[in-house]
């Protein structure tokens, strides 16, 4: 018989107040451009269809360019744009000198290939941090534009001071948005760094028995409510990436929104645990910001003279 996890104090990893705060500096900064007599950054998104997921994701990054002083655009299309249209877009706004960092929101139409228009996008104006240099350069130790939801992992847990250094982190996930690139950038020789990473994923044999020892524990595969207290260390540092709509008639919306983690179960146990929503969500639009500023300073790639 398997004696019942200890409950521990824990302590909400609050996504939500240290996105505003790092737009308060990233707002500070762009002041000290325009004194300065500098361009403004300028963020574009494209935005394919009318999935409700991408829809309000999109909105809060134009709301957060407004609060942060950035220029922002937003180009919508229907669903049935073709792949070689999507591709052009991409193409002239790699080479618009007034966009400094551009998206294209993610999921795309089945019928156009992903990997292909991430591919597109020139890597000095990925602000997403999914093209395959950025991708690389992270995996060499160079300096990237790195992919915002991972980055914003780490920003949370550096803002937290939380050790990571010697600690054991498990990721459920290997996706190349979140999983594979978090289990990346906490492995790194940095700080927040030095763990031992074990990256599980949907063949991964006993998975509770790996996930009752991690220290630091990123739940990032998409399934709703999946990792329950029987998974979680007492005392463990939970982060939450997921994201998934539910259907629930108690909400105006007739949706709630559902992370990876029984939050109700397992808050109890950690000592550190991300709410959904209020935790990772708000970092992803901060580092995307960043990573925007960045890209206008010329801070990875430099500018053309």
């Amino acid at each position: 018989m398997t004696t019942a996890p200890e409950a521990t104090t824990y302590r909400l990893i609050d996504g939500k107040q240290t996105a505003e705060a790092i737009k308060e500096e990233i707002a500070a900064e762009v002041t000290q451009l325009k004194a300065a007599g500098h361009k403004v950054p300028h963020l574009a998104a494209i935005l394919v269809g009318h999935d409700g997921g991408s829809e309000t994701y999109v909105r809060n990054k134009v709301l957060a360019c407004e609060r942060v002083g950035f220029e922002s655009t937003l180009l919508r299309y229907e669903d049935t744009i073709t792949e070689a249209e999507l591709l052009a877009k991409v193409e002239e706004l790699n080479h618009d000198p007034e966009i400094d960092g551009f998206i294209v929101q993610l999921p795309l139409p089945r019928h156009i290939d992903t990997n292909k228009v991430i591919e597109a996008v020139m890597p000095e104006k990925d602000v997403d941090g999914f093209h395959p240099m950025n991708i690389g350069r992270m995996v060499a130790g160079l300096p990237a534009l790195l992919p915002a939801t991972p980055s914003g992992i780490v920003e949370l847990l550096r803002r937290y001071e939380l050790v990571t250094d010697g600690k054991h982190c498990v990721v459920i996930g290997r996706s190349n948005i979140v999983g594979t690139p978090v289990s990346i950038l906490l492995a790194k020789n940095l700080e927040p760094g030095n763990c031992t990473v074990t990256l599980c994923h949907s063949r991964t044999q006993n998975l509770a028995e790996i996930t009752r020892t991690a220290d630091i524990l990123v739940a990032a595969l998409g399934r709703p409510e999946f990792v329950t207290a029987d998974m979680v260390k007492p005392g463990a540092v939970v982060i939450d990436v997921g994201t998934t709509r539910v259907e629930d008639a108690t909400k105006k919306s007739g949706w709630a929104l559902k992370g990876d983690v029984n939050f109700a179960e397992v808050a109890p146990l950690t000592s550190y645990i991300t709410p959904v929503p209020g935790g990772v969500g708000p970092m992803t639009i901060a580092m995307l910001l960043l990573n925007t500023l960045r890209a206008a300073k010329g801070e990875v790639y430099p500018k053309q003279a």
